[in-house]
């Protein structure tokens, strides 16, 4: 090894804690973390809520500056890498100067999709995916009145209920028939449709957008492919994100939405790794090769990374229990495992209450549980699924209580889930 070390591209949750979790397992070598942003790393679920909602709020700190400096990172922020050189191993960055490496981790993230209708480049149009694109969301939010939101998924819906909350009129315009569709069973749906109505949000679903009206300039009303025109003088773009896998493809490494890993989380090109939101792997759970978009599986997959990076064993390749969350108004939204394949669900609790949870079984086998309010479900789903326990439909309606009971019985004895 020529001493250059590890170099990894993107400071969010992934690189920022891999960064950490290399010195916490005794790598000793130089590590860089470089970033196109300028900010020090930040939590990024609180951008669509009280961010939004706090005029003087800073990002939150995933970790104090101090950190890095104490652990010996250098940090080379507000860097943009052109182009990785495989061959005389090193990156490439628009200031100039290459920077060498022995081993590269990419944690590039992903980048929120833009709109390609007719208006789209209109002032008051906004994607909030990064602190800069919530600094500026929140500088536009006193002057608006009409919010148009475009795209029923978790952002947008956390958006939506934020800016709800501050007296806005918004409206969700969502192409599925229901909001959340891709990611929550239809009862679960239908729930936190009626919360965000009963926040004043109004819900137009199974509906496009044509085009972005505007006047001077500047965003006036969403015009809806059945032609409905819907006032808003800002706009919130949340119809996902793609992989940044730019300089992935560029390098050649092999991708498919995403950057190909291995359990180790290696890309084709041995001396570099990938994780967080820019890799596709091969999921123990559902035995699909997805991508996942979630601060814990970008967490787990840097203290996987680094136990690789720093030569310690390998106990098996990455299987960690994914698990979600989403706050929006009153609603603490919790999930944990992967519904997808999934054959029946059977509901604990009453949607009535304000607090329930479905648990979503393949056959006879657990593989997720969506909660409500519900915390302890939550918690003990992550135990259950971990140490592959599935209940059956009768211990379940029983009630939490013995659920519990029943795991702990389960677990006398067996291997302790890592």
């Amino acid at each position: 090894m020529s001493g250059n070390g590890i170099v990894i591209v993107g400071a969010g949750h992934g690189g920022s804690q891999l960064a950490t979790s290399l010195r916490q397992e005794g790598f000793d070598g130089p590590i860089t973390l470089v970033s196109d942003e300028t900010d020090v790393p930040y939590h990024k679920p609180p951008l669509s809520k009280a961010f939004l909602k706090t005029p003087d709020m800073a990002p939150q700190l995933l970790r104090a500056e101090s950190t890095y400096t104490d652990n010996a990172i250098t940090l080379r922020f507000g860097a943009r890498v052109s182009a990785i050189d495989l061959q005389a191993r090193r990156l490439e960055l628009d200031d100039g100067a290459p920077l060498p490496f022995d081993r590269l981790v990419l944690a590039t993230g992903a980048r929120a999709r833009r709109l390609a209708i007719p208006g789209h480049d209109l002032t008051g149009i906004f994607t909030l995916r990064t602190a800069d694109d919530a600094r500026a969301l929140r500088a536009a939010i006193p002057a608006a009145q009409s919010v148009a939101v475009i795209g029923g998924g978790f952002v947008g819906l956390e958006a939506a209920a934020s800016l709800a909350g501050l007296g806005k009129q918004v409206t969700v315009i969502e192409a599925a028939d229901r909001i959340l569709g891709r990611v929550l069973a239809p009862a679960m749906s239908a729930y936190m449709a009626g919360l965000h109505q009963s926040l004043g949000v109004k819900l137009l679903t199974g509906t496009g957008v044509a085009r972005l009206d505007g006047a001077n300039g500047r965003v006036t009303h969403v015009t809806t492919t059945d032609g409905t025109h819907v006032a808003a003088d800002m706009v919130i773009v949340g119809i996902g994100a793609n992989p940044d896998i730019g300089l992935a493809t560029q390098a050649g490494l092999a991708c498919d939405n995403g950057i190909v890993v291995d359990g180790a989380l290696r890309t084709s090109v041995p001396e570099i790794f990938a994780i967080g939101d820019c890799v596709a792997y091969a999921h123990w759970q559902t035995g699909s090769h997805l991508r996942l978009e979630s601060v814990q599986n970008a967490t787990d997959q840097a203290r996987h990374a680094a136990r690789v990076l720093a030569g310690k064993p390998e106990i098996a390749g990455y299987r960690e229990v994914p698990w979600f969350w989403s706050d929006q108004g009153p609603a603490k939204l919790q999930m944990v495992g992967l519904a997808i394949g999934t054959t029946r669900q059977v509901i604990s609790g009453t949607p009535a209450n304000g607090a329930f949870s479905i648990y979503h079984f393949r056959d006879d086998r657990l593989q997720a549980i969506d909660s409500i309010n519900r915390p302890a479900d939550h918690m003990l789903g992550r135990r259950m699924l971990a140490a592959n326990f599935h209940p059956d439909d009768a211990l379940i309606a029983a009630g939490p209580a013995a659920l519990k009971a029943a795991f702990a019985e389960f677990s006398k004895g067996q291997p302790e889930a890592r």
